[in-house]
C-alpha cells in the first residue's frame, strides 16, 4: 500500500503560483509512475500531468503546458506540481495518484490516490 497526502493548495489571484506537494509513505518502492489529476465542480476528473517512475519523462495536459511542471524527489519520496500564469479555470480538486505501471493520463492505471487539494484562482 502506498498512502499519498497532498498540501499547498489555497486560495491565488489569477496570475499567481501555487507549488503542491504529495508525501507518499508506506511501500513506496511500488508508487511507479505518478501524476496529478483535477476535478472541478460538476465536471469529471481530468488529467493534468504525469511523471515516470525515475522522472525523466513527463506528461501534459495541453490546458497546462507550458504553465504547470511535475517533478518528483524520490530521495523524500514526494510529487511536485509547480503552477504558474493560474487563471480561474485551473479551480479544482487537485489529486496526487501513483502505482501506474507506465507513464499514462488515464486515471484507471493509478492505483493510489490522495484526498485531494483545494486549489481556487480568483479574477
Amino acid at each position: 500500500q502506498v498512502q499519498l497526502v497532498e498540501s499547498g493548495g489555497g486560495l491565488v489571484q489569477a496570475g499567481g503560483s501555487l507549488r503542491l506537494s504529495c508525501a507518499a509513505s508506506g511501500r513506496t518502492f511500488s508508487s511507479g509512475a505518478m501524476g496529478w489529476f483535477r476535478q472541478a465542480p460538476g465536471k469529471e476528473r481530468e488529467f493534468v500531468a504525469a511523471i515516470s517512475r525515475v522522472g525523466t519523462i513527463t506528461r501534459y495536459a495541453d490546458s497546462v503546458k507550458g504553465r504547470f511542471a511535475i517533478s518528483r524527489d524520490s530521495a523524500v519520496n514526494t510529487l511536485y506540481l509547480q503552477m504558474n500564469s493560474l487563471t480561474p479555470e485551473d479551480t479544482a480538486v487537485y489529486y496526487c495518484a501513483a502505482g501506474a505501471p507506465t507513464l499514462s493520463s488515464s486515471p484507471t492505471l493509478f492505483g493510489y490516490w490522495g484526498q485531494g487539494t483545494q486549489v481556487t484562482v480568483s479574477t
